[in-house]
């Protein structure tokens, strides 16, 4: 049985794994430009993060139907619990969808086909945090969250992911304040690509709760010191550090340095079918290589939990920080 814990950085399109992906295809009618799968795992080799969301895209071809969605949340779901995953807060990128005409509807009836199920067929309980694409414009924006308006009851957040350098979070604050006036909560990815400056312009004008990855904090200490003070959480994902070449190896991962801080740090798996792993073996990757204690590890999971969005469900956060402080190790 695994440690009990909860993902908060997950992108959905981003657990399409090449099976699924050949079979979507072929229920859809679209050509891929792999001769197997096989040949398509050969390309989840990246070389920085502009080359890593070339693929992610052209892959999206495959979803078209609420079925497709359905099927693949469902499979991330299964997947996520058998890794000791009791809660996952799950992003998804409309725009990519919206921009090959797929509507929003599709996009979330079909997830929410597999979401609204998870807690009796996984034992998952969900939340789902719709993120805008940084390399696409402010209005784009603004009007992806006004065409999500009839379906906020399926949606606790909003977040900000895709290609960070050059798109300052400033650029978004229109968006965030109108996600904020209609009682969405708020994160964003910072820090990863782009500089601490970019962490700090989040907080400060989009308002996030939460920093997604937000690895560069550890350039500035005055910047540290404010994240430690205000716990703001930051879901870091090593194995897509390494993969992404944010990292060189894990073994040059900040995460003890962080802890040792004090910074709120959570474990996540990011897109774990082209980074090599979901969110259990990103907590079993860390544990090897950086010899975290399970003192470590149990504070990890607890983390995980304290940073959910659960404040509607406050029951449920203290059945799974029980559940936390109540796991054996093997």
């Amino acid at each position: 049985m695994p440690l009990p814990k909860a993902e908060l950085h997950l992108h959905i399109e981003g657990t399409l794994e090449p099976e699924l992906a050949f079979e979507l295809a072929a229920r859809n009618g679209v050509e891929l430009p792999y001769a197997d799968t096989d040949a398509l795992r050969e390309a989840y080799r990246f070389e920085d993060l502009q080359s890593f969301l070339n693929l992610y895209y052209e892959l999206m071809a495959v979803l078209r139907t609420e079925r497709d969605f359905a099927d693949l949340a469902d499979a991330y779901l299964a997947r996520a619990a058998a890794q000791g995953v009791r809660h996952a807060e799950i992003f998804f990128d409309p725009q990519a969808h919206l921009a090959r005409g797929v509507d929003m509807g599709t996009v979330i009836e079909g997830l929410w086909r597999a979401l609204g199920r998870s807690e009796e067929r996984h034992g998952v309980s969900t939340r789902l945090i719709m993120c805008f694409l940084r390399d696409e414009s402010a209005e784009s924006a603004l009007a992806t969250l006004d065409a999500a308006r009839p379906y906020l009851d399926r949606i606790t957040g909003v977040g900000l992911d895709s290609a960070e350098v050059g798109h300052p979070p400033v650029k978004f604050r229109e968006v965030y304040e109108a996600a904020a006036a209609l009682g969405l909560r708020r994160v964003a990815h910072a820090g990863e690509e782009g500089p601490p400056a970019y962490i700090t312009e989040a907080l400060d004008v989009l308002g996030i709760e939460r920093v997604d990855h937000g690895l560069r904090c550890v350039e500035d200490p005055a910047l540290v010191d404010r994240l430690v003070r205000e716990r703001i959480p930051l879901t870091l994902c090593p194995l897509s550090n390494v993969r992404l070449r944010t990292v060189d190896t894990l073994a040059d991962h900040p995460l003890p340095a962080m802890l040792d801080a004090g910074l709120l740090c959570t474990v996540n798996s990011d897109d774990p079918a082209y980074f090599g792993g979901y969110a259990g073996d990103n907590f079993d990757a860390v544990q090897r290589t950086l010899g975290l204690t399970e003192d470590r590890l149990r504070a990890l999971a607890r983390n995980s939990f304290l940073a959910a969005f659960l404040e509607d469900d406050e029951t449920r956060r203290e059945r799974y920080l029980a559940e936390v402080e109540a796991y054996e190790f093997p």
